[in-house]
């Protein structure tokens, strides 16, 4: 008996931004990696600081994954700030506490949408395609 082959949706998010505020360079990579194909534009921010900078300095990002432990400001301090700076960006937030209180401390930071890591593709891709994919 033949296996149906398994549909994949293919993701194209050509002219859209998204800031990843991650300080852990292998996240970052695997974010890099698994949206390479997408034809995403990809801006890295180490810190929460550099994050709100960017936000000052750009202020076009389509979008943002903001880690939520991160060194000198968390992602919840980070996200409220950005939030004042460009309030109709979404911030996806990422962390590795998947709890139902860390997801509401998300919400009310400011933050759109919520991912536990590890992720899997296909949800980052499904929260993904739900903002890149609204205004296209």
């Amino acid at each position: 008996m033949v296996k149906p082959e398994k549909e994949t949706t293919i993701y194209q998010w050509s002219g859209k931004k998204i800031l990843i505020v991650e300080d852990d360079l292998i996240t970052y990579k695997l974010f890099t990696i698994v949206l390479r194909n997408t034809g995403v534009q990809i801006f890295h921010a180490e810190t929460g600081q550099q994050a709100i900078t960017y936000c000052r300095e750009k202020q076009d990002f389509d979008l943002i994954l903001m880690d939520i432990q991160l060194p000198v400001m968390d992602g919840y301090t980070a996200t409220r700030e950005i939030k004042t700076i460009c309030p109709r960006v979404p911030v996806i937030a990422q962390t590795a506490y998947a709890l139902e209180s860390e997801e509401y401390k998300c919400r009310i930071a400011g933050c759109s949408e919520y991912l536990a890591k590890p992720f899997r593709k296909e949800d980052l891709f499904a929260l993904l395609d739900k903002y890149l994919s609204a205004h296209t």
